[in-house]
């Protein structure tokens, strides 16, 4: 197949709409169903990149589940504790194979943001992986290759228009890379830049220790930042991002938006979140919303309104400010990376809040000294990269 016609192209309005290899060679994908569309081939060959990379670096199977060209969540195949089997709403499953625990951690560290996601996974797809795709709100999945029962499977969902497609694994595409905007051509050097341990060699604070876990966790945040539309910051933990901030004109609202995210990810494994009792039936986005306003400064106004009967069986009880920050004020041990450097403390300053203690960013900021100064502050291990990872 050298073109694949599409139904339109970013918007309805915009026609005609497909994708063709340059040259008139063969397109190096295969729809095995479904009718994939414009942004479902933007996010599966950025998310494609991204598992291909991470699988390169870690060695372990990895997924990511992406929203609008940019990840909402990127893991590695680790084991998954019980807890996090919970809040990712896996418990009832059992146990998952290494590929199936990538997904559930892509998926789960931020449930609203990968509501309806393309999802790209690094190996084979497996009978697990497909079962639990089969029970999410997805728009398609990108693999190398599918089992007949995982593909069985995947064809069944959305009565079969889920989008199911097969990338050739061997597929490497030319040096050079090039897009039009307003009818101009842009081109450029495709970013072939290996993110590998040597890259946080240069270790610039006080504290010079990063253990090989955080090391893999900063690969992690670093490969995920390296398609991710940038502004970006990425924090993450035990082998997968737990909050990303995407596409923001300033690094700080970055570095709070994605510590946000890293935020709720942990406050949903806390008791109160854990011991909530939604009523029966209730679908699974209901139960992320619900969680979502629960751990929000807003469910004291939900409480006043009554709101709570419609997804609680019991009336839960407030998750105060200070119990929150109690419990926030538990977790370490996290990993941030910066696709540019900190400009300003204040980054740090915060970053701290959400208990990372292991830091990646180029470098290069005439405040070096003062983000170097907060990190030591805290008693923070931060390297300098020296390398940009703008992606647009």
């Amino acid at each position: 197949m050298k073109e694949l016609e599409l139904k339109y192209g970013c918007n309805p309005n915009q026609k005609p709409s497909k994708i063709y290899m340059h040259d008139g060679s063969e397109l190096p994908i295969q729809v095995l169903s479904g009718r994939p569309g414009y942004i479902n081939f933007l996010d599966a060959f950025n998310g494609w990149q991204l598992v291909r990379e991470l699988k390169e670096a870690t060695g372990l199977p990895a997924a990511t589940s992406f929203k609008h060209v940019s990840p909402a969540g990127a893991a590695v195949g680790l084991p998954l504790t019980d807890t996090l089997a919970k809040i990712y709403w896996v418990d009832d499953m059992g146990e998952l194979s290494p590929l199936a625990c990538a997904y559930a951690r892509a998926r789960g560290a931020d449930r609203m943001s990968s509501f309806g996601d393309f999802i790209s996974l690094s190996d084979v797809c497996d009978a697990d992986t497909a079962r639990l795709i089969k029970r999410e709100v997805s728009d398609g999945v990108i693999a190398p290759g599918y089992t007949d029962e995982a593909l069985e499977i995947l064809k069944s969902k959305k009565n079969g228009n889920y989008n199911v497609l097969q990338i050739d694994p061997e597929y490497r595409p030319d040096p050079i890379e090039r897009k039009q905007v307003f009818g101009i051509t842009f081109e450029q050097g495709r970013n072939e830049l290996a993110i590998n341990r040597e890259l946080l060699a240069n270790v610039v604070t006080e504290n010079k220790e990063i253990p090989d876990e955080a090391k893999i966790d900063l690969i992690i945040s670093l490969i995920t930042l390296k398609y991710t539309q940038s502004n970006s910051v990425c924090y993450a933990k035990g082998g997968q991002a737990i909050g990303i901030g995407a596409g923001q004109q300033s690094r700080v609202h970055c570095t709070r938006l994605a510590g946000q995210k890293a935020d709720n990810w942990f406050l949903r494994q806390s008791p109160k979140v854990l011991n909530l009792q939604f009523v029966d039936k209730i679908r699974r986005a209901d139960r992320d919303n619900a969680i979502d306003v629960y751990i929000g400064d807003e469910y004291m106004d939900v409480l006043a309104e009554g709101e709570w009967q419609k997804v609680f069986k019991v009336k839960p009880e407030v998750f105060t400010k200070e119990e929150k920050r109690a419990w926030l004020d538990q977790m370490q041990d996290v990993a941030l990376g910066s696709d540019a450097f900190f400009p300003f403390g204040d980054n740090i300053e915060r970053a701290h809040k959400s208990g990372v203690k292991y830091v990646a960013q180029p470098g290069g900021s005439v405040r070096d000294d003062q983000v170097i100064e907060t990190c030591n502050k805290y008693g923070m291990a931060m390297a300098f990269t020296g390398i940009r990872l703008f992606h647009h």
